[in-house]
């Protein structure tokens, strides 16, 4: 099972988010109103070559995430590469009531929702990627004080993802707050709740460690766009 995760992102594609999915049997692309992630199915010729083949050179760059080496054709190039890791809620939180009053967000929130992330910058996030999954708040003083919910959903697991707080609201311990409320709720439909953090952020993986997640993995992240002239 575990398996899954080694390519997380074609999991979710070829599996609960096909839905999503842009390309064939070898390389698919989330819907990029959605979501900017993209993934092989292996790193052969023919997967790398597939990849390609779903970008033309006036694309946004896409974001590569596995625990694979990444490898890449020729007209492909980087403009980033980065070290991160694969945390899994091995000791999850004991059921209490959170401290603070934690609401759904819905669709009349998602201009706050993407304010916030472009302020923070947790992660990709457009006004469609909360499709991908269910996201929750913290709103004090009338305001989006703090966010997270899930994004990459497979087989098995469900991923916490646009954990952020707006600067004026830090030190209240919201995220971790809103952490363990997304847990619990992926918990409670049977998955293993999963995150991702650059490796460098010690802080974040110090936060995470307390609230029950260790590291899985290592996993290479990639952003990459096509080249000019390559496009067929």
């Amino acid at each position: 099972m575990n398996a899954l995760l080694n390519r997380v992102v074609w999991s979710a594609l070829t599996s609960r988010q096909n839905q999503f999915s842009r390309g064939e049997d070898l390389a698919l692309r989330f819907d990029p109103d959605v979501s900017p992630f993209a993934a092989s199915r292996d790193n052969s010729p023919e997967a790398l070559a597939a990849l390609a083949s779903l970008l033309s050179p006036k694309d946004p760059p896409v974001y590569l995430l596995q625990v694979d080496e990444i490898a890449l054709p020729s007209d492909l190039e980087i403009e980033m590469t980065a070290l991160g890791v694969l945390m899994t809620e091995k000791t999850p939180r004991p059921e209490a009531a959170p401290k603070v009053t934690i609401v759904s967000l819905q669709q009349q929130d998602i201009d706050e929702m993407v304010s916030l992330a472009e302020l923070t910058k947790p992660g990709p996030f457009t006004k469609r990627t909360p499709e991908l999954g269910q996201f929750y708040g913290v709103k004090l003083d009338g305001r989006l004080a703090a966010m997270a919910g899930t994004r990459l959903n497979l087989d098995g697991y469900t991923e916490i993802s646009g954990i952020c707080t707006h600067p004026d609201f830090r030190g209240r311990g919201l995220a971790s707050e809103l952490s363990i409320w997304v847990a619990s709720k992926i918990r409670e439909r049977g998955d293993t709740p999963f995150l991702h953090a650059y490796a460098d952020n010690e802080g974040a993986i110090a936060l995470y460690r307390k609230l029950g997640f260790e590291i899985w993995s290592e996993v290479n992240v990639a952003v990459v766009r096509r080249l000019e002239g390559n496009f067929d």
